[in-house]
């Protein structure tokens, strides 16, 4: 059966990408310092989302990035491009953080917990405008509020959770990422949403009080604009 246009598209696109990585790891493998800089900067953000997603911890986190990237740089002759750079990045991450979680929680394991088929959708909170402070305020304490409801996930709900909707890994990478099926994933994250919303709502009511505030810096500015209108004031 003959390939699509798209199909041919995809697989020079594939092509390409893995010719750039070769490229990109042979210079790391010779200590590049802008090789080792971009693989960084690249995957800095992913490694230390996997990261937090099981440590729930900002400085160990980090200090399970660090750590990833030197056993990675020192041993880069282990990798054999049978996957891509990131996944074989966030493996080492994800074994460290495990490793580190089992030392404080002995049974942390991902491959363990019963399915679940419940289904929920993520409550979508609006960007705030620019220029808005007191909006900015409360964007921040309801982002607050959500990653503490991200952290009170159980440990593999989490961890797909922040593959599938924060990394925005599809099913398929996620599974492999994991070590599960990809049916697992679409359960584990239909758990997640579910537990996400409740876990927000639990404490979304004390912020959601403070919700379209008309005080402060917009205040000021209304009272401004009126006095000018009428002549009053500079």
């Amino acid at each position: 059966m003959p390939r699509t246009a798209a199909g041919l598209s995809a697989s020079a696109k594939t092509s390409e990408v893995r010719t750039l990585e070769a490229e990109l790891v042979e210079r790391a493998r010779g200590r590049d310092e802008a090789a080792l800089r971009e693989i960084m900067q690249t995957n800095n953000r992913r490694l230390y989302r996997l990261a937090r997603g099981i440590l729930r911890s900002d400085s160990e986190a980090e200090d399970v990035v660090q750590e990833t990237y030197v056993r990675a740089f020192t041993h880069l002759d282990g990798f054999r491009g049978e996957s891509g750079l990131s996944t074989w990045l966030s493996r080492i991450a994800i074994n460290e953080a495990l490793g580190r979680a089992r030392s404080a929680r002995p049974h942390v394991e991902l491959g363990s917990v019963p399915e679940a088929t419940l289904e929920a959708q993520i409550i979508k909170f609006p960007a705030s405008p620019a220029g808005d402070p007191e909006r900015t305020m409360a964007q921040r304490e309801i982002q607050r509020v959500v990653e503490r409801a991200i952290d009170e996930l159980p440990d593999v709900f989490r961890m797909v959770f922040v593959a599938r909707v924060m990394e925005g890994m599809n099913i398929e990478e996620t599974a492999e990422l994991l070590g599960v099926k990809p049916e697992t994933v679409k359960t584990r994250l239909h758990r997640a949403r579910t537990m996400l919303r409740e876990n927000v709502e639990k404490e979304i009511g004390p912020v959601v009080m403070d919700a379209f505030p008309f005080a402060g810096w917009r205040c000021e500015r209304l009272t401004v604009s009126v006095l000018k209108r009428l002549g009053i004031g500079g």
